[in-house]
């Protein structure tokens, strides 16, 4: 207990921070009289430096389709203003604080190149108001700016990508954009992009004077050079062509009379061919995978060829279903039996085990062939229920209808409609599932087909010229 009663003594002695209390006051007098739309300047007629700087942290896209380069930067303005300064002795050594911007009057930069939809694509963040009244802006956001991408040279191209930023509404005479580093941007935190290598990103100030106004206007231009990786397209573009090109050359060598002249540009047909068929396939499985049964319905020989004989021949397999010679023949004698016996029963008659017919014709009324040995009083039961789910033929009838039979009608057609979606949503996910397992089969036997045809050429290539092997 006393060193707890000592801890608490020498508490009582220290210091009792005021920090809370005087930021509050000092915000309150800075804040009383601020106006937002003030030009924080100390003479009207001398403009307001801002320094402005920018560090790239990662090129997040650059689409040559629609000319735009989108990257993720942090943007970084410092100015001076004189309404925010104060003597820190005065408010408890408090010498700097954090305000919202809509509190603050701020420069209007904007990049002028954005091809954002909202335009400006930062991140509203406190102010650092410092004692001196310098004001230190870190906006973070993403930047989708325009580009003029050339691809003269691809793949090995370099792209040149501005981004000018400058004042929305002040000119040159209220407000001068300094640069922040002569050097360029800031490229300390930069993300390795993995298509496009960072060469570097120069910054460079520009005052113009445009023909509309004689006043001149500043802006701040950062350029990005990016010159692209080639390692991907050397050696799956470049180098599939550079050989096969060689290959043609060097048949040129050969003599005259010989035949390996003639096996040589029969075995580039055979590729070329080869390859051409490839690219067909490839389109008719990719059409198979997409098709929706709302546009395109199976026909029979597809189901056939497609969904049992050639999986079984393949030895495919479906989650669910297993595909042998003796189940293919008991769908097909399954098909053959439901085209014959298909009945148009409704849910309602399914339910009670009865046919379609005692909605129009009522049973007679001793009848018990329903009900088997439940008893009279079990055979009029079912001989009401029938008779109050007889379907009217004409609308008269329905009319003569009481409320309660009315109901029951209603209600039946409802559960008709009901099971006839439900039935029909399940065909076409099923027939969807159809086509995309055809797509499946037919690339499984391109693969076996391309894959006999390629050691068949290659095969017959090597027997036709011998001395290739010899040596």
């Amino acid at each position: 207990m006393a060193p707890m009663l000592a801890a608490l003594a020498l508490l009582a002695l220290l210091p009792v921070s005021e920090q809370g209390p005087h930021e509050k006051r000092l915000l309150n007098a800075l804040l009383a009289s601020y106006n937002t739309l003030e030009r924080p300047v100390a003479n009207e007629s001398e403009p307001l430096e801002v320094k402005f700087g920018l560090t790239l942290q990662q090129i997040i896209d650059v689409d040559e389709k629609n000319q735009l380069l989108i990257t993720n930067i942090w943007l970084s303005l410092e100015w001076n203003d004189y309404n925010l300064r104060w003597n820190d002795s005065d408010y408890g050594g408090v010498k700097d604080l954090r305000i919202t911007p809509n509190k603050l009057w701020k420069p209007d930069v904007l990049m002028y190149n954005s091809a954002d939809e909202g335009f400006d694509g930062t991140y509203q963040t406190n102010v650092v108001v410092r004692n001196n009244g310098s004001c230190l802006y870190v906006p973070p956001g993403i930047f989708k700016s325009t580009c003029k991408i050339d691809i003269t040279w691809f793949p090995f191209d370099d792209q040149h990508c501005d981004m000018k930023f400058g004042s929305w509404t002040y000119d040159g005479n209220q407000l001068d954009l300094v640069l922040k580093d002569e050097s360029g941007g800031d490229l300390s935190d930069f993300i390795t992009n993995g298509e496009w290598y960072l060469i570097g990103m120069p910054g460079k100030k520009n005052t113009i004077t445009y023909a509309c106004c004689p006043e001149p206007y500043v802006d701040v231009t950062f350029t990005i050079m990016i010159r692209r990786r080639t390692l991907y397209y050397f050696f799956n573009l470049i180098v599939p062509c550079v050989l096969i090109s060689s290959m043609a050359l060097l048949g040129f060598t050969l003599p005259p009379d010989s035949g390996e002249k003639l096996t040589l540009g029969t075995y580039f047909n055979c590729i070329m061919f080869m390859v051409a068929s490839s690219v067909v396939l490839t389109v008719v499985v990719l059409n198979y995978h997409h098709r929706t049964a709302d546009i395109h319905e199976m026909p029979q020989w597809i189901k056939t060829v497609f969904l049992q004989w050639l999986p079984w021949i393949l030895r495919m397999s479906r989650p669910g279903k297993k595909i042998t010679r003796k189940t293919i023949m008991m769908t097909n004698r399954m098909r053959e039996l439901e085209l014959k016996e298909r009945s148009s029963k409704s849910l309602l008659a399914n339910v009670l085990d009865i046919d379609d017919d005692f909605r129009h014709v009522p049973p007679p009324p001793n009848s018990t062939a329903s009900t088997g040995n439940l008893g009279p009083g079990c055979s009029i039961f079912r001989t009401d229920f029938r008779r109050s789910f007889v379907r009217p033929s004409t609308m008269e009838d329905v009319g003569g209808l009481g409320g309660h039979h009315r109901e029951l009608h209603l209600i039946l057609r409802e559960l008709q409609f009901i099971t006839a979606r439900m039935k029909k949503a399940d065909e076409e996910a099923e027939l969807i599932s159809d086509w995309k397992f055809a797509a499946m089969v037919v690339d499984r036997f391109c693969l076996f087909v391309f894959t006999l045809f390629t050691i068949i050429a290659t095969v017959a290539v090597l027997l036709s010229a011998p001395h290739i092997i010899v040596q």
